[in-house]
């Protein structure tokens, strides 16, 4: 009989295994530990996602049931002590550069000129254990590719930290369109997409100084102005301000009859499609929804900084694992019902185009001589 990978083994070779065993020999620290190598730590814990595990005891019951599935993945299961110290101690850049080897396996053309990039930030509670470091919960930083539905930045950090100081740790990249809110108000980090030759669209706020240098004719529904002005040109404390060039100003009425005010460093596109842009950044919002609904991020396996960020990288790869899968057959299930399929049929050995598409599993027939050997 023709040998069939499981479900969970078929979404993992999306991770050049090559690639993984040289990267973690790169970020190895210390020791290595036998009893869970660096793959089975990765398996266990995007594992743990997908089945929905809510504490590291359910994660290694399931482990236990499924030996043989799970020496073909390349790991031989873990007590939960093994698991929580690989947790707490373990660097979390290997976990990091997976999720970005994942991120730039997306075929396409969404980068340069025609990269449109979403940044925001999610508070996610972490409970009270974590008050020490986190404030009782932390923060999932990201810049979302909405053609694509993949991250293309990230990073966690407590909830202390603001979204601009993130922010600023971004690689930015040359040329592309970023849309964020008032929370990465920030003259600097404007100054800083701009002489990259980037776009941005975000918003302004009511007290900041502007000077008219021209109105623009209005000409698209919706649009209640349209102004080239220039910023403060200084900050408090007599400093200067970084970011000297022109700005438009676009005033824009919402359906509800509320009226924001946009801020561009566009000098020349229309401003109906500005107001397009910004409102496609509600899209990066329905991503953290999708994220908190269907991955465990309620229940943190550990307290440690380095558990909590090797948890929610975790839930980032198993998304991407799903999401890749779900490109690869675009006419097959769509992403939430892939998504709740996990848990029934992480480990089961059918082809997972198969499963996309609804295909029934194939009958197996036996063979006389095997009907022999099943009733010898």
């Amino acid at each position: 009989m023709r040998y069939q990978s499981t479900v969970f083994g078929q979404l993992l070779k999306a991770v050049p295994r090559g690639w993984f065993d040289r990267t973690a020999r790169l970020l190895r620290v210390g020791r290595r530990k036998h009893a869970l190598n660096e793959w089975g730590h990765l398996v266990a814990m995007v594992g743990a996602q997908l089945t929905g595990a809510r504490s590291l005891r359910d994660l290694e019951r399931v482990l236990d049931r499924h030996p043989g599935v799970l020496a073909h993945l390349g790991f031989v299961g873990a007590a939960r002590s093994t698991l929580a110290d690989a947790n707490a101690n373990r660097p979390v850049a290997l976990f990091e550069a997976v999720a970005g080897k994942l991120c730039s396996a997306f075929a396409g053309r969404s980068v340069g000129a025609q990269a449109l990039r979403l940044i925001d930030a999610t508070r996610i509670y972490a409970g009270k254990r974590v008050e020490a470091w986190a404030k009782g919960a932390v923060k999932l930083h990201l810049g979302l590719d909405p053609r694509q539905q993949r991250p293309t930045w990230f990073a966690v950090t407590s909830e202390r930290v603001n979204d601009i100081t993130a922010a600023k740790a971004m690689p930015v990249e040359a040329g592309a369109t970023y849309v964020f809110d008032k929370g990465y108000y920030d003259f600097a980090f404007w100054a800083t997409l701009d002489a990259a030759g980037c776009r941005f669209v975000t918003r302004l706020k009511r007290n900041s100084p502007t000077t008219l240098v021209r109105r623009r004719r209005v000409r698209d529904a919706g649009v209640l102005f349209d102004r080239v002005v220039t910023l403060s040109q200084r900050l408090g404390g007599q400093r200067r301000n970084p970011f000297q060039g022109e700005v438009r100003l676009i005033g824009v009425q919402l359906n509800a009859g509320r009226e924001i005010t946009l801020l561009t460093n566009d000098l020349t596109t229309s401003a109906g499609e500005i107001a397009e842009l910004y409102k496609a950044r509600w899209q990066v919002e329905l991503f953290f929804k999708w994220i908190k609904q269907n991955l465990k991020l309620a229940h943190f396996f550990g307290t440690s900084r380095n558990a909590l960020t090797i948890q929610i990288m975790a839930a980032l790869i198993a998304y991407l694992l799903l999401r890749l899968a779900n490109v690869a057959q675009p006419a097959g299930l769509g992403l939430q019902a892939l998504a709740r399929l996990m848990p029934a049929l992480l480990f089961a050995r059918r082809p997972l185009a198969a499963i996309m598409t609804g295909q029934p599993p194939p009958i197996q027939t036996l063979t006389s001589r095997q009907c022999e050997l099943t009733y010898a």
